[in-house]
């Protein structure tokens, strides 16, 4: 939206109603670590706005496949968890996943170069929980507020309507903290060969409480039992243009051959203290938490077996959203997942109707629903019958229960306002530059190439920043991109 100030070349940010807008980049938070607030008007507006940008498929996630199957619990975790469906070694629990390619349409193919989204719903006794992650265990952005910017980046140019590498990598450039994303996604696994060999995480870090109400901060990692594989730069290109729907058939044929897909779950559990005081900021997805300071807990596994009788029905109306917990877990100061909890669930809103909760994909299976939600678009069961709609009454309806999901004390402290998460803690480079060192020769010459081919039609200056970002991860990575990409003035002599 812009007013003709804007189109004259006032350069100012302003909301929808053009008020001056202070603060692009960070959300509005009670604390560093505190989480966001409802008051953040330019947060809810932008994110709400971004939210209804696209009809009616997906804003992101949109091209996608999922099955069926179950999830059983391996280790006993009550030491950290109340939650019910982890509360016994041999329990099994009902389970949905859905994956996904970022930015792509619904009609673009499975293989590009993107992040994949590892979305899982677990149809507990305690009602719906949902683990909304991705196959990478970081992500580009730390702040919800850059969202919408970041994915306007992704996708089509306004003018031309293409994507444009400008776009990506000036964004990229600009943002940093993107840098230890984009090391990811251009490496090997950038390009899996199907997502039953993928790894999922997580991402963020959530909190888990037990039965004394002690807290602890944790990780997910969804580890493949069926082995990582993936597709050079070459491979996917030429099964994007052979079978642009592989990822989604490879997972259905598997299961309709009689096969199972199968994963192993893990946690790392960070004491509640030591997560404040840790050498990283736990609470930055651009950062991930050492293995050798918290190893990896087994949990259960994760079997797909069913596919789905209906794909409209059963995997493209399926509505997941980071907001759905039980007891025993909760979210985190996360911004980049404090922004997702409002997200999430307004995009179903906006997509699907009011109602969407009430669909049988999305609808609790092993729990019982009873509130005063009433009408409302496509509102197709009994509507409530003839019970009251309002709370409190005198006629017998649910009422309160005193222990929701929500830990029963959470200190905060801090006053309110827009704080920059960078600090020594955020560093965004090391550890772009620790995954660089990590990798074999032959990974990192596939990892430069697959940058310099991405990058190779930007602009000069937009290719001198990312370059230098990359340098500052490790000085190697970047020179070796600026010699394949041709900019000898680039490398230091």
């Amino acid at each position: 939206m812009a007013s003709e100030s804007g189109k004259s070349g006032d350069s100012r940010l302003t909301t929808n109603f053009g008020i001056p807008v202070g603060d692009n980049q960070n959300s509005r938070t009670a604390g560093t670590h505190g989480p966001a607030t409802l008051e953040d008007v330019h947060l809810i507006e932008k994110l709400a706005h971004f939210d209804r940008e696209r009809v009616p498929e997906r804003v992101v996630h949109a091209k996608g496949g999922g099955a069926f199957g179950y999830f059983e619990v391996t280790n006993n975790v009550t030491e950290f968890t109340k939650a019910d469906f982890l509360s016994k070694v041999g329990k099994r629990t009902e389970l949905l996943a859905r994956f996904s390619t970022v930015a792509g349409e619904l009609g673009s193919a499975d293989t590009v170069r993107d992040p994949r989204g590892f979305a899982l719903r677990f149809y507990t006794e305690e009602g719906n929980y949902d683990l909304v992650g991705n196959n990478t265990p970081i992500f580009f952005i730390r702040d919800a507020m850059k969202f919408p910017d970041f994915i306007h980046s992704q996708k089509r140019h306004p003018q031309t309507h293409v994507q444009d590498p400008n776009m990506m990598w000036d964004f990229w450039g600009l943002s940093p903290e993107s840098t230890h994303q984009v090391t990811y996604l251009m490496g090997d696994r950038g390009t899996p060969a199907a997502w039953q060999h993928m790894n999922g995480y997580g991402s963020h870090t959530f909190m888990w409480i037990n039965r004394e109400g002690k807290p602890a901060w944790v990780k997910y990692h969804v580890k493949t039992d069926l082995g990582i594989k993936n597709f050079t730069r070459e491979e996917a290109a030429q099964m994007a243009g052979e079978n642009p729907n592989h990822h989604l058939q490879s997972l259905y044929g598997l299961i309709d051959g009689g096969d199972v897909a199968q994963w192993t779950m893990y946690v790392q559990i960070i004491p509640y203290e030591e997560g404040f005081n840790y050498k990283w900021d736990i609470f930055d997805v651009t950062k991930v938490v050492s293995h050798k300071d918290y190893p990896l807990i087994e949990v259960g596994k994760m079997v797909l077996n069913k596919n789905p009788q209906n794909y409209f029905a059963e995997i493209e109306q399926a509505s997941f959203e980071p907001s759905n917990m039980v007891p025993g877990i909760w979210f985190s100061p996360d911004k980049m997942l404090q922004g997702r909890i409002f997200s999430y669930a307004d995009t179903h809103r906006h997509r699907i109707g009011v109602n969407y909760a009430l669909l049988p994909v999305n609808r609790a299976h092993n729990a019982r629903v009873s509130n005063y939600q009433r009408d409302g678009f496509m509102r197709f069961d009994d509507n409530g019958g003839n019970s009251v709609d309002y709370e409190p009454n005198s006629f017998g309806g649910p009422v309160q229960t005193g222990a929701g999901t929500e830990p029963e004390v959470l200190v905060l402290s801090g006053a309110v306002g827009r704080y920059d998460q960078k600090s020594a803690k955020n560093d965004d480079f090391q550890q772009a530059g620790d995954l660089y060192r990590l990798m074999k020769l032959d990974e990192k010459e596939r990892l430069i190439g697959n940058i310099v081919a991405h990058m190779g039609s930007a602009k000069k200056e937009i290719q001198l920043r990312a370059i230098e970002n990359f340098r500052k991860a490790d000085p190697a990575f970047g020179d070796g991109i600026a010699r394949g990409l041709g900019l000898r003035e680039a490398v230091p002599a």
